[in-house]
Order: structure tokens, then C-alpha cells, then sequence
């Protein structure tokens, strides 16, 4: 949102309700509708929307596919957010044809292994790793909280052949021990910088 936008959103919302309604509270709000990715670096607290938009989907109709959409979207947030603004200019478009694709199978693939009350109650975790932590993020469930996927990248620095980012997840069936492969982006020969950095 604009700056001046934003401040005479503030004023006027403070005037109106005379204090009742906050700007951050009205501010939190348009963003859980409205994340872009601008929001994601600037606020990683707005990500939390989808594990608060998941408790209304038990009272209201489930929509399978629209939850899917909303779980892939947040994974993508997620992603760019591990990035950080020195590594997500740079792989940002190879990110969206070569992995998050993938992505989406895994997640598909999951989600068919779940009846409709349980895949509701899946969540994504709201902070991915950072410096060298591989961690981007992980698919829980919300009621007893144990992982059921959890999404990585690795770096890799093959002899003579520069930096890679290997794209890899894990899976609670086999005790998050096997690698099942993504995707891999190639940085460049030199050292790539920390995540979120």
C-alpha cells in the first residue's frame, strides 16, 4: 500500500472510530486478504493469515481446492521470504517454473492421502530457517502438531561447477529420513549470501 495511502488510512480510521478500531488491527486485516510479496519482507508477522483464515474453514463450508490454492500460495510466500531480497531477484523466475510445480505435486500428493476433517487441520509453519538453515517450511498438523512434510533447500557446491540450491522435502512416512528431489537452481561461483539476508 502507498505511504500516503497508508497514513491517511490511519487518521481516518482513528477518527472514525474514535479509538475503538486501531489502524494495525484494520492494517493486519487487508493484509491477510491482500499479502504481496512486498509485505512478506516488509512484515514476516502478516504471514501468520492462513493458519488464522484455516480456523473459520471448520465452521464454514470446506472448498478442497480453494484450501489447496491458499496452501500453495502461503508455501510460495514462505519461499520468497527465505530468500530474502539478495537471492529472490535472482532466482525468483526459475523458482517458478522448475520447483513450485513440484511443489504443488508434493503437496496434491499429500493432501489425496487425507480425508476432507483431516486436511483442514493441515497448517504451514509461519518462519522459515535462516543463515544456513535448509528449512523453507513445513506442512503440520494443527491438533496434535507433528510434521507431516517438511520443505528444504540445500546448498550444494559440486568441485569446478559453482553454487547450486537444491530443492528437497521429507515426508513422515519414512521418519523424514529420504530425500525426494524438486528441483536444483544454479547461484553462481560465488558464495551465495545467508537466507533472509
Amino acid at each position: 500500500m502507498k505511504k500516503w495511502l497508508r497514513k491517511s488510512l490511519f487518521v481516518t480510521v482513528s477518527i472514525l472510530t474514535f479509538g475503538l478500531v486501531t489502524p494495525t488491527q484494520l492494517m493486519n486485516a487487508v493484509n491477510a486478504n491482500n499479502l504481496s510479496e512486498r509485505d512478506v519482507f516488509e512484515s514476516p508477522a502478516a504471514t501468520n493469515s492462513f493458519s488464522q483464515t484455516t480456523a473459520y474453514l471448520g465452521e464454514s463450508e470446506f472448498d478442497r481446492e480453494e484450501f489447496m490454492q491458499n496452501l500453495l500460495k502461503q508455501a510460495e510466500l514462505q519461499s520468497y521470504q527465505k530468500f530474502g531480497s539478495k537471492i529472490k531477484p535472482v532466482i525468483e523466475d526459475e523458482f517458478r517454473e522448475i520447483i513450485l510445480p513440484n511443489i504443488e505435486i508434493a503437496l496434491n500428493q499429500t493432501a489425496d492421502q487425507f480425508p476432507e476433517e483431516d486436511l483442514k487441520n493441515l497448517t504451514i509453519t509461519e518462519h522459515p530457517g535462516t543463515g544456513h538453515s535448509e528449512k523453507i517450511f513445513n506442512i503440520k498438523n494443527a491438533i496434535d502438531g507433528k510434521d507431516i512434510l517438511r520443505f528444504h533447500v540445500r546448498r550444494d557446491n559440486p568441485p569446478q561447477a559453482g553454487y547450486w540450491f537444491n530443492f528437497h522435502y521429507h515426508t513422515h512416512h519414512d521418519e523424514f529420513q529420504n530425500h525426494y528431489e524438486l528441483g536444483s537452481i544454479y547461484w553462481d561461483k560465488n558464495t551465495p549470501p545467508k537466507w533472509m539476508s
